[in-house]
Formats: structure tokens, sequence, C-alpha cells
């Protein structure tokens, strides 16, 4: 590699050698361009610049006509580079400004200018971060000027509002007639799961645990074959990651989480959908109810 890459494109390579090396993305896991340009928040060529790196490090491979996918080996070399990485000062200015605007310390309508002032930030850095606070769905540019947040998922109800929609969707995806989960990706998914009970939990980072737990759900529920049902999914994990983010610090709940997802495979491998359905229901209801233990931590601040 002849170059150093932008912080945009290093940002994205760092994030996902974190989840290559975590087990969060598997060998064999497809990485289209255009679904981590809307998840980066970025155009779809800053993506494939890192899907270059990457791919110059052995953690990925390029599929003629098919594009990336995680290496078979990928784990190690990714293990590697994220060994290496440097401390991501604009990662922690993303923690500090969702921390100001959980608790209160950021309004509801900000000038580019007083962000910039009140975080030392280039105007370019400043971009970056308002690129993924905007794809993650708590930001919007006001018409001719400025930042609006949203209020969506910035208080305790909310949250536990979005756990209530996803009561009502992922049960009931499950019990769909075309449900079918590919054997292939039910492999992938348990590789994970079994990754974090051997240790990873604790050495994953937020994102990387965030994401892990999003990829499961979503794998599960596109697996109904009814678009509506994993679109809404996707929508509510798209902006519920600001509080849960707060929820991250105490790990322990996810060695129950991951057993839970373990056993709801091993129902649907087995053909048991209605079970796995109750067996889903009452993991979404644990995870509700420990969110509801953890109420004090999220309404810190405010």
């Amino acid at each position: 590699m002849s170059e150093s890459p932008t912080s945009t494109v290093s940002g994205i390579v760092h994030a996902l050698a974190d989840e290559v090396s975590t087990g969060a993305l598997p060998a064999g896991a497809h990485l289209p361009a255009q679904h981590l340009a809307d998840r980066f928040g970025v155009s779809r060529f800053p993506v494939g610049q890192a899907l270059r790196v990457l791919a110059d490090h052995g953690i990925v491979v390029a599929a003629p006509g098919r594009g990336f996918f995680v290496a078979a080996e990928g784990r190690s070399p990714a293990a590697a580079l994220s060994g290496r990485r440097k401390p991501d000062g604009l990662s922690a200015v993303y923690f500090a400004m969702a921390e100001d605007r959980l608790a209160g310390r950021l309004p509801d309508n900000v000038s580019e200018a007083a962000l910039r002032e009140r975080y030392g930030l280039s105007r370019g850095q400043l971009g970056q971060l308002l690129d993924r606070i905007a794809a993650e769905g708590w930001a919007e540019r006001r018409s001719g000027y400025g930042w609006r947040f949203s209020a969506v998922l910035t208080t305790p109800d909310a949250l536990e509002a979005s756990y209530r929609l996803r009561l009502a969707i992922e049960p009931a995806s499950l019990l769909e007639p075309g449900y079918r989960l590919h054997p292939a990706l039910a492999a992938r998914c348990r590789a994970v799961e079994e990754g974090m009970l051997a240790g990873e939990i604790e050495r994953a980072s937020s994102d990387a645990l965030y994401e892990r737990g999003v990829r499961y759900h979503e794998a599960i529920v596109g697996a109904s074959g009814n678009p509506f049902m994993l679109e809404a999914l996707q929508r509510v994990n798209r902006v519920r990651r600001l509080l849960v983010y707060r929820t991250l610090v105490d790990r322990q709940r996810f060695y129950r989480q991951a057993r839970e997802h373990i056993a709801i495979l091993d129902l649907l491998e087995a053909g048991r959908r209605d079970e796995a359905a109750e067996a889903m229901r009452a993991h979404l209801c644990a995870v509700m109810a420990s969110m509801a233990a953890a109420r004090p931590l999220l309404e810190a601040g405010r």
C-alpha cells in the first residue's frame, strides 16, 4: 500500500477489522458496498478504498462480479490490524456528543460552527461525524442552516417502545409461511455467538458488540422472506443505538443473550418454529427487563 488512507477510509477499515477480529463478521460474510456506504453515512468511493485496504491485509477477498467477502483466514490479520490501531479521537468525540445529547447538553437545533467550537473539530472531521450521526437517524441537516437533533430514542421510554415494536415483529417473522434460515447463515450466526461466549464479549468494542446483535436479529427476521418486517427492524436498529451504547458498560448480560441466541438457532434448525417464536419473545422480554434495570444509567445526566 503506497499511501496512507484518509481518516474516513481509515475509520471504515478499522471498524470492519474490529468486527472481523471479534467474529461479528465471520469468514465468508458478504460486504456489499452500498450497505456499508449507508451504514457509515458515506459514498461508495471511500468504502471501495477501505475494502481494497482490507484486501491488501488479507482480511477480505474480492470475488469478480460478486464483490468482497471476509477471507477464510481473515480473523488473524484483522486482529493484528486492530491491535496496531491508534486511539480514534473521532470515536471519542462521537461518544461525547452522544452523551451530551442524551444529557440534554446539546439543543435540538445547533450550527456547525457551534459544534466545531465545542468539540475542537475541523470542518472535515465534523462532516465525518455528522454523516455517521445522520445515517444512524438521530440528526438531520436543517433547511439552509445547521443541524436538528431528533427526539427519537433519547429517552428510556422511547427505547422501551422500540422493543415493544420488536416484540410485535420478530416472533411473528419466525411463523411466516415461507420462513427458511439457510444452513450456512445459521452456521455463521452460531459461530459469532460461540465466539462471544469464548471471550469476545469482554474484548469487543461497543460498536462491534452492537453490530453483532443487530446482524443476528436481522438475519433471523430476514429469513422470513417478508421485506416489510425486515425493513421495520432495520429502521429501529439504526436509531436505537444511541441509548443502547450506555448499557454496554455492564457486559455480563450478553453472556445470557448469546446463549439464548444459540438456543433459538437450535430450535429453528430442528424445524420447531413455534417454539423458536416463543423463545424469541422470551428473549426480547428479558432484554426489556434488563433495559428497565439499567434505567438509572439511561437517565444519567438528564
